[in-house]
């Protein structure tokens, strides 16, 4: 039998209005929480890279550090992150979460689970399968 080899612009094609509609949907969740999808990525960023700094944060997120400042301050306004010297150079300071910006993160994928959650229940166990094993090789998209 032969082989069938599937377009892969075709299936980019198909593949990338889905991927940022659900996108879209996981960010409105955030907004449920009462807080921004770029804070959400802030935050994010913060919890797997605790002590980073202003500007390393700025060039991992590609955005300017004055830009990224005023970011963290409102997050710090908010009591969600905080700035802590360095305990080996007193000029530099990182960045870490409080415990609200610890719950935040929390409520915000607990949203966002349980809107995925509901509408996989919706599919028949064939369809929630094929989601399933997608799972891995789509996570080898990513760097």
């Amino acid at each position: 039998m032969p082989e069938t080899k599937l377009d892969t612009v075709a299936v980019a094609d198909r593949l990338r209005p889905v991927l940022l509609r659900v996108g879209r949907e996981l960010r409105r969740e955030a907004r449920r929480v009462g807080i921004s999808p770029e804070q959400v990525s802030l935050l994010v960023a913060i919890k797997y890279a605790p002590g980073s700094g202003i500007r390393e944060l700025a060039t991992r997120e590609r955005v300017s550090a004055p830009a990224m400042s005023n970011h963290v301050d409102r997050l710090e306004r908010d009591g969600l992150v905080q700035r802590t010297p360095s305990p080996s150079d007193r000029r530099r300071v990182g960045l870490t979460l409080t415990d609200d910006g610890q719950r935040v993160l929390r409520r915000v994928r607990s949203q966002r689970t349980a809107w995925l959650a509901t509408r996989l229940k919706d599919l028949s166990p064939e369809q929630l399968a094929a989601i399933d094993a997608a799972i891995e090789p789509l996570s080898e998209l990513l760097p």
